[in-house]
């Protein structure tokens, strides 16, 4: 067979690398827990509550030790994507500078695209979001909404010293950029992912893969550790297809995303 030379390990990496350099909204989450993602899995994130502070009186004895919660929970792979394309000899298109890296550059942007609305989506499960949308007509309109949001988190015990980002659709940011002192960073790894400005001692950054529900746009303020992400690239394999005279490529994405610290996220909505 005319592909036997093709490297799937090689190309599965190059895929994980491209979609996890693409993926911004995925890229703001947690993802130290992901290890192996493979379809049907569970990766267990383990979290412990905190021992009481009590009052200690001299020649009081304390007591004995306190059992202290455990509070892990469950992130499930349950998301699968995949990709199948074909084309006449794959041995020789790996061999052309530069093909197949734009056939797989062209995929894995379409992969992190749905990567990102999915992890959008989770916005509207936040347990902290507004009764009514904001008709984000006005910067000071905008402006006071986020600045609601904010307080939330503040309010919550997310302190300054914690990363929090801003996430908007692009005719929100548009009211809202005249609000913005630092319409850049000086951080070429933030504009990298997507940060183009500060607000508040928060990063922003506007996506086109935010939730949408009929004309209702929802945006997040959220901590970096608000959303668990996991993601793997199970399978890229090179096949022949039945009754066709052309070689074919396939892979398959599998990943999960869960609201793990649902006090350090906060759903924005608008209308236009």
């Amino acid at each position: 067979m005319s592909y036997q030379n093709f490297k799937p390990t090689i190309w599965s990496k190059y895929i994980q690398r491209e979609v996890e350099r693409k993926s911004q909204l995925a890229d703001w989450c947690n993802k130290k827990f992901e290890g192996e993602a493979k379809l049907g899995e569970k990766v267990k994130i383990i979290g412990v509550g905190a021992a009481t502070i009590k009052d200690y009186v001299p020649g009081v004895k304390i007591g004995a030790p306190e059992a202290v919660a455990d509070s892990s929970l469950y992130l499930e792979i349950d998301q699968a994507k995949f990709f199948n394309f074909g084309m006449d000899d794959i041995d020789k298109q790996q061999a052309k500078k530069g093909v197949m890296q734009a056939i797989l550059k062209n995929t894995t942007d379409s992969m992190a695209v749905v990567r990102d609305k999915y992890v959008g989506s989770l916005a509207a499960k936040s347990e902290y979001m507004p009764d009514s949308a904001t008709k984000a007509t006005t910067g000071s309109a905008v402006k006071s909404a986020i600045d609601t949001a904010i307080l939330q988190l503040r309010e919550n015990d997310i302190i300054s010293t914690m990363d929090v980002v801003i996430e908007l659709p692009w005719f929100v940011y548009n009211k809202f950029k005249e609000n913005l002192i630092e319409l850049k960073t000086n951080n070429d790894e933030l504009l990298k992912k997507g940060v183009i400005a500060m607000y508040d001692g928060c990063y922003v950054r506007p996506s086109n893969n935010l939730h949408i529900v009929d004309s209702t746009y929802y945006g997040m303020v959220r901590t970096h550790d608000a959303i668990a992400f996991a993601s793997g690239i199970d399978k890229v394999k090179a096949y022949e297809p039945e009754e066709q005279f052309e070689e074919a490529i396939k892979g398959l994405n599998t990943f999960g995303a869960k609201i793990v610290r649902p006090k350090e996220l906060v759903a924005l909505k608008f209308t236009k």
